[in-house]
């Protein structure tokens, strides 16, 4: 393994890392819900035992950004997925079993080392190389490869090898094999030089809160995130209980148009960007916008379903436009504590979409995507906003 990597760049050994860290986490996170009530847990524990754990990251994330700089983000990353392997192995043993305190500490312990890992691999690359192309490249491998994961879960689901019937805990320790395979090359990246300069965290924040750019940025992630959870964070069961699915009509249906929204991402960033970003982030959030107000007013089904397949397949399109212009004006030295505060604030929206989620989903999904669709509107508001702060700001330096 460390000859085959040795014949290619560090950021491209970031990439293959990247590779199987995103099939492992699509292909656990789309059986993660589904694993759940398997093990007796309803929707609304379910809801509440993610939001729970999205909100423990944030703490942790709090705690840690002391301590993250981009001499320690290898150290970080490799002991993230060290813990991550084993949370995933115990939830493996503990299935079936009628221990859910245990159950749901490793739930909590694996999304937080999923979610550190997250927010370190781009400023990993960024000591290495900074472009909004390559932003949006990182962004198109994890795509990519999580739908991949959702393939390999696709096509394993529900089989038989032998006396084996592969069932979600099977396709979970299938998961482990590929981070394992992350955790193997993030060890073998060497020679990596980086700013060993510590910047403090309350300097990065004053400095944020100086750029109202990033500012105003930094509070429509949290908005977009709220949106985007409340109305698709419990995709799986609103597929599977809500649309009558089974769960391999589910994997492939979110397998299909996974891919699809990664062609149309890869297209997007190469051909059908707009110059006109007001017109992009109109593509990329009113549409969606629309079609989640029409499901919720004519309250059918079948428009729900349209609109969450417009919503997944426009997701990885059009991030050179809507995050990357933001992120890369963060100079390299508060890259990484500024990552990090991004990182945590979009959990927080993230957190409470869950919550939101488990409430609306009682009285019915089209309730999903009307609170959705509510939140939208000042997601789109800010959004347009920082356009034309951007503009202006071009303006006046020419």
């Amino acid at each position: 393994m460390e000859k085959i990597l040795s014949k290619f760049k560090n950021e491209n050994k970031i990439l293959f890392m990247l590779a199987f860290f995103s099939i492992s986490k699509g292909l656990w996170e789309n059986f993660r819900q589904l694993w759940l009530q398997d093990n007796n847990l309803n929707v609304t524990e379910i809801s509440q035992i993610l939001g729970i754990a999205t909100f423990c990251c944030v703490i942790v994330l709090i705690i840690l950004a002391k301590q993250l700089s981009q001499d320690r983000i290898k150290k970080i990353i490799s002991i993230s997925l060290f813990i991550k392997v084993v949370s995933l192995m115990a939830l493996y043993l503990l299935n079936h079993t009628p221990d859910s305190t245990l159950i749901n500490l490793f739930i909590i312990v694996d999304t937080i080392c999923q979610n550190i890992i997250i927010i370190s691999i781009y400023p990993f690359i960024v000591s290495i190389k900074k472009e909004d192309k390559l932003y949006s490249k990182r962004k198109l491998v994890e795509y990519l490869f999580s739908d991949i994961g959702i393939l390999v879960g696709g096509m394993l689901i529900g089989r038989s090898i032998g006396n084996l019937l592969i069932d979600y805990n099977i396709c979970l320790l299938v998961s482990v094999v590929f981070l394992v395979l992350a955790f193997i090359i993030v060890i073998n990246i060497k020679n990596i030089k980086v700013d060993k300069e510590r910047v403090e965290l309350k300097k990065t924040i004053q400095y944020i809160i100086k750029d109202k750019i990033v500012f105003l940025y930094i509070v429509d992630y949290l908005v977009g995130n709220m949106a985007m959870n409340t109305g698709l964070g419990l995709k799986m069961l609103m597929l599977t209980n809500g649309l009558h699915f089974s769960d391999g009509e589910a994997t492939n249906f979110l397998l299909a148009v996974g891919l699809i929204a990664d062609v149309i991402g890869i297209m997007a960033l190469k051909y059908f960007t707009p110059k006109n970003d007001y017109l992009t982030i109109t593509i990329k959030f009113g549409i969606r916008m629309a079609l989640y107000w029409i499901a919720y007013i004519s309250n059918d089904l079948n428009i729900c379903l349209i609109a969450m397949t417009w919503s997944i397949l426009i997701s990885t399109a059009y991030e050179n436009i809507s995050d990357a212009p933001y992120i890369n004006r963060i100079r390299n030295e508060y890259q990484m504590i500024f990552t990090n505060i991004r990182y945590t604030i979009g959990l927080v929206g993230t957190a409470i979409g869950l919550y939101f989620a488990g409430i609306m989903y009682n009285f019915g999904i089209v309730y999903n995507l009307g609170l959705s669709a509510f939140i939208m509107i000042f997601q789109i508001g800010i959004a347009y906003y920082c356009i034309y702060l951007r503009k202006k700001e071009n303006r006046s330096k020419q």
